[in-house]
């Protein structure tokens, strides 16, 4: 910003130097052209030209650097988003109680709620598919309630965060083993529109 400031600045002083100062010489009248005042009119048309195109294209630079950034922090709040949604919280078997890791990970959500304010999000409460279908439904919302209730003790409104239990029916690994098990008890966060 202050780059832009000072191209500004340059570009106003060597204006009125070309503008200004020839104003400020004694002119001599003649009712006669002559060569050289034809030959001084010249260069400093030719020197206003050359001040006009630098102006251009110092204006074009400072365009394509407003488009460069715009597009940087575009990029960089996408991947933000991704990172965001993409990690999820897991949880013990039978437990809604979130582990060290997963409160870890929320106050890193919280942080980054807090920088964007307008955002909400979905919190989706998993579960595996040992019980019966009540049971993991009722399960998968104390999940999404758990990590609910720590982001609001963080500071983060609750109006910005919605809670939907999906129980075992949408499972991240489908396979009966303990590994896919563990990777189905989860909270998963949706950025909403």
């Amino acid at each position: 910003m202050m780059k832009r400031h000072w191209k500004l600045m340059t570009l106003i002083l060597a204006a009125v130097m070309i503008f200004g100062l020839p104003a400020c010489t004694k002119k001599k009248i003649s009712s006669e052209p002559s060569a050289t005042s034809e030959e001084e009119r010249r260069r400093a048309e030719e020197e206003r030209q050359r001040e006009l195109d630098r102006q251009k294209a110092l204006q074009e630079e400072d365009l394509k650097e407003g488009s460069l950034s715009e597009q940087m922090a575009r990029e960089r709040l996408e991947t933000e988003r991704s990172i965001f949604e993409n990690e999820d919280i897991y949880f013990e078997f039978d437990s809604v109680r979130l582990t060290p890791q997963a409160q870890e990970l929320l106050q890193k959500k919280a942080s980054w709620l807090r920088e964007y304010k307008t955002t909400t999000v979905v919190i989706e409460g998993h579960a595996d598919n040992r019980g019966t279908n009540e049971y993991n439904l009722a399960l998968g919302e104390g999940r999404a309630q758990s990590a609910k209730t720590f982001l609001v003790d963080l500071g983060i409104d609750a109006s910005r965060l919605q809670t939907i239990s999906y129980g075992e029916e949408r499972p991240l690994d489908p396979r009966e083993t303990e590994d896919a098990w563990a990777k189905n008890r989860r909270a998963h966060f949706v950025i909403q529109e």
